[in-house]
Order: C-alpha cells, then sequence, then structure tokens
C-alpha cells in the first residue's frame, strides 16, 4: 500500500465496504472507498476528515478467495509484497468483480505498454510493409 498520494482518476465505483483489521482483534471497519482506473481509495467511515489511503494497482497482484456467507461477499486483495488485505461488501454491489475487471485493465495496459517500450518503431513499419 502507497502512501497518502490521491489519484486524480475519475471513479468507477465508489460506496461502502468493510477492511478487517490487521490489529490482535481483527474487527471488520467501514471504509468510504473510490474505485478508480489506477487504484482502491478508502477512507475511514464516512470518507471525511483524515485523507484517503491508496491502494495503487501496481501494488496488486490478485484479488482472490471469493466467498459468499449470508447477505455478504468476503475477498481478499493479495499484494506484490504477499500481504493479504481482507475485505466484505453486501452482496450485489459488486466490489470484487469491479476491483477485478479494473485490475485486469490496469495490469493489461501495463503490459502493452511493457511491450510497446522493448520493441523498436521501425520494426514495426518493417513487418507491417
Amino acid at each position: 500500500m502507497k502512501g497518502p498520494t490521491v489519484t486524480s482518476g475519475a471513479a468507477i465505483k465508489e460506496g461502502k465496504l468493510e477492511k478487517r483489521s490487521e490489529n490482535l482483534f481483527q474487527l471488520w471497519k467501514k471504509k468510504q472507498c473510490t474505485l478508480t482506473k489506477e487504484s482502491l481509495l478508502f477512507a475511514n467511515g464516512d470518507g471525511k476528515g483524515s485523507r484517503p489511503k491508496e491502494l495503487s494497482f501496481d501494488s496488486i497482484w490478485k484479488l482472490e478467495c471469493v466467498e459468499r456467507k449470508g447477505t455478504r461477499v468476503y475477498f481478499t486483495i493479495v499484494t506484490t509484497d504477499q500481504r493479504e488485505i481482507d475485505f466484505r461488501c453486501e452482496e450485489g454491489t459488486s466490489w470484487n468483480a469491479a476491483i477485478t475487471m479494473a485490475l485486469v485493465a490496469f495490469k493489461n495496459e501495463q503490459a502493452v505498454r511493457e511491450f510497446r517500450s522493448r520493441k523498436p518503431a521501425r520494426r514495426w513499419r518493417a513487418w507491417a510493409s
């Protein structure tokens, strides 16, 4: 997780998620969340007061462990440094699907940029001729 450098991207989805705390009691805490093309931003409770924390897609490896229990969907975000962050949301809010789709789009765009940066432009022109 990065520090509080909030991206300026447009919101794909906004609403409430619950995040499991990392302390001994592992309580679920409500977060006001904003999903953008580059990250998941979350702030305490109503989102007022402190700056939101940013979980950049650069630091996310995958979303896994999607499980439904009662009226809630539980899922885990695994970071590139192998940390696991547990979230839950109300069934029907589709947070897990929205985050997964935004993450896949981000990783695909990143892969295309990396591929293009490795290929000299003249090779493409010669091949296309």
